[in-house]
């Protein structure tokens, strides 16, 4: 065997095996990654999944929270107004603009992003916010390192009033309102389902307040049970971004 591995062939050989085992190194890397990125987006539709299964057998006390008026000196987006949250008034603000603007409560079926083209000469207005408040009854459960990013009143964006195109998706708008006001937002997308995942926001990230938390969102007051990229919005839409600490949503259902 020493000689062999001495001779051309030998050490030809040897080179080819080397190159094989990094390959099926790299192969097993792959699979691993994609099977991290199924678990996160199979989590996120098990929450919201959840969510729909309680609010049909238990109402849920929705937490309360202060939001202050958010300035926006850029055009594209205004705020609704001044807002002054306290007890259960966050929760009862959007039910009240779902009802005034007849919004429809129905879920739509879900959209690929790949069959949906964007018409930007169509400009449409929904509202959107933020909220981390279920963190403020859960602190014991928080990350350390993680408690100075909470919010006194558990808003990180108040009720705003946001402009879209026609055809446009919830993880987009979220996207651009985000990175628009320097909000924090990290994201994936999980070609599997087609669909983005959303991961933190605030720099507050799913399993930081214990293991059934994450982010999760409700349109209308409904939570949709796949991806805020396969969600077209619509004109008059009242989007909820929340914070989920127990239960997989059982806590921010209503």
């Amino acid at each position: 065997m020493k000689k062999l591995l001495k001779t051309k062939k030998g050490k030809v050989i040897l080179a080819s095996l080397y190159i094989g085992i990094v390959a099926i190194g790299c192969l097993l890397i792959a699979l691993w990654n994609q099977n991290q990125e199924k678990d996160q987006v199979a989590y996120q539709t098990k929450m919201s999944q959840s969510v729909e299964q309680a609010s049909q057998t238990s109402e849920y006390q929705s937490n309360s929270s202060d939001a202050s008026h958010v300035e926006q000196s850029n055009q594209e987006y205004s705020s609704i107004q001044e807002i002054e949250q306290s007890g259960e008034q966050s929760t009862r603000i959007v039910t009240e603009i779902v009802e005034e603007r007849k919004v429809s409560t129905a879920l739509p079926k879900p959209v690929e992003p790949e069959n949906v083209v964007v018409n930007k000469e169509k400009v449409y207005r929904a509202t959107f916010t933020i909220r981390v408040d279920t963190i403020l009854n859960n602190m014991d459960k928080l990350d350390p390192d993680k408690v100075s990013l909470v919010p006194e009143n558990g808003v990180l964006l108040a009720v705003t009033e946001v402009e879209f195109s026609e055809n446009e998706n919830v993880f987009s708008v979220l996207q651009r309102l985000t990175r628009q006001l320097g909000i924090h937002m990290d994201s994936t997308f999980t070609p599997i389902y087609n669909s983005a995942y959303v991961k933190g926001i605030g720099n507050l990230y799913e399993f930081d307040c214990g293991p059934e938390s994450g982010w999760m969102y409700r349109v209308n007051g409904v939570f949709p049970n796949y991806g805020a990229s396969r969600y077209v919005l619509k004109n008059g839409d009242v989007v909820e971004w929340l914070y989920t600490c127990q239960g997989l949503g059982k806590d921010i259902s209503r």
